[in-house]
């Protein structure tokens, strides 16, 4: 009997290698994105506290049911700067003392807790992308780097001169450095963000355009492989009528077709959220529609990398984007903001724009939505 349950073992082994596909970095490809040789649309979410957690098996059933429910793109943060370096187990990434130079943390409350994120999201086929700093003040942010870099004297607004200072920049492309080389082969890495949502309130659009050329060219100069994305919101979007709309307007310093064009920026990513904005639910379909139509301009595909609604009952407001992003062409997935489960220690970070698993939000926003991207025509034809 041994024979015969060699040769069942060998042929189970093997047909196990054979329905596990092939991970592979993703590209784009036209105007979508091809993920482990699949060219179509993709679904997403966001949930930016993934690396905060603590316990391995608190990431690994998160991402479990995350696979389960076919979600593809998770956006994550990977900064977590601080002033004071924490002694008691929190996480954090790399700190900013008030004398000496920054210190970046690569421990097992560090960098140790990305890496661990990055690992499990290869063997799920789940894609991360991870920004490197944030534009607002929380964990840490562009602000963290204050004391460090920038001049209190100076007459120059302290975000403009984050962007234009050498000593910040190369503080920034040191941390960068840090996660980019201990991941540069890694298949779960969708695409480095240069930030969360950067800004410049009131400043020339030059500004950001220019960091985000050289900081782009810089990333592709250390990894290759990977894409690069800036992670705006989409702001200064130049459309015929909407000039006094500030959304569309340049007065948060972006312009998202001058980003979009860059050469070493590989898709363009815009969000929405009308709960902040001023804006109605309804307006948010042109807003796809018009970031959509830069996007097809350039031949790169567009990310609709965060969106969310405060309201409870989330569906008869957020299904209608999505619905709007899977048919208009140049929109290659969509994120919504955020993800939430139930791990060891509780429910996990709620902002009232949080979809929880199993819950009606999640049955229309993920379920159903999943099911109408499968029976939506390929992205070949759209």
């Amino acid at each position: 009997m041994l024979l015969p349950l060699l040769l069942a073992t060998s042929l189970y082994a093997l047909l196990t290698v054979a329905q596990t596909p092939k991970r592979t970095i993703t590209k784009t490809d036209g105007l979508h994105f091809n993920i482990d040789g699949e060219t179509a649309y993709f679904p997403g979410t966001n949930a930016y506290w993934l690396p905060f957690l603590k316990n391995n098996s608190d990431v690994d059933l998160v991402l479990d049911h995350m696979a389960q429910a076919g979600l593809r793109i998770v956006r994550t943060w990977g900064f977590n700067d601080v002033k004071t370096a924490p002694t008691d187990g929190t996480v954090w990434f790399q700190s900013f003392p008030s004398s000496g130079d920054p210190v970046i943390n690569t421990g097992p409350t560090g960098l140790q807790r990305l890496d661990y994120i990055i690992r499990a999201a290869e063997t799920r086929g789940l894609k991360l992308i991870i920004p490197f700093v944030n534009n607002w003040a929380d964990y840490g942010g562009m602000e963290a780097y204050y004391a460090y870099c920038i001049d209190n004297n100076s007459k120059v607004d302290k975000k403009e001169q984050w962007y234009r200072s050498a000593k910040c920049q190369a503080q920034y492309q040191k941390y960068a450095r840090t996660i980019i080389e201990r991941h540069k082969e890694s298949t779960a890495v969708l695409a480095w963000e240069l930030a969360n949502e950067p800004r410049c309130k009131g400043c020339d659009t030059k500004v950001v355009t220019e960091w985000a050329r050289e900081t782009s060219k810089w990333i592709k100069s250390v990894d290759s492989k990977h894409l690069v994305a800036v992670g705006d919101e989409g702001f200064g979007v130049k459309v015929d009528g909407k000039a006094g709309d500030y959304s569309y307007s340049h007065g948060e310093g972006t312009d998202f077709a001058s980003l979009v064009a860059l050469p070493d920026i590989d898709m363009g990513t815009f969000h929405l959220y009308p709960d902040h904005w001023n804006v109605t639910v309804a307006w948010g379909n042109s807003w796809i529609q018009h970031h959509a139509a830069v996007c097809v301009a350039n031949n790169k595909p567009c990310l609709f990398e965060e969106y969310g609604v405060m309201a409870s009952e989330k569906c008869s407001q957020e299904t209608g984007w999505q619905a709007t992003a899977l048919k208009t062409r140049g929109i290659a997935g969509d994120q919504y903001w955020q993800y939430g489960d139930t791990v060891s220690t509780g429910k996990t970070a709620d902002d009232k724009f949080t979809v929880y698993k199993d819950t009606a939000n999640w049955n229309c926003m993920v379920e159903a939505h999943g099911k109408n991207i499968k029976a939506s025509k390929t992205a070949k034809e759209i």
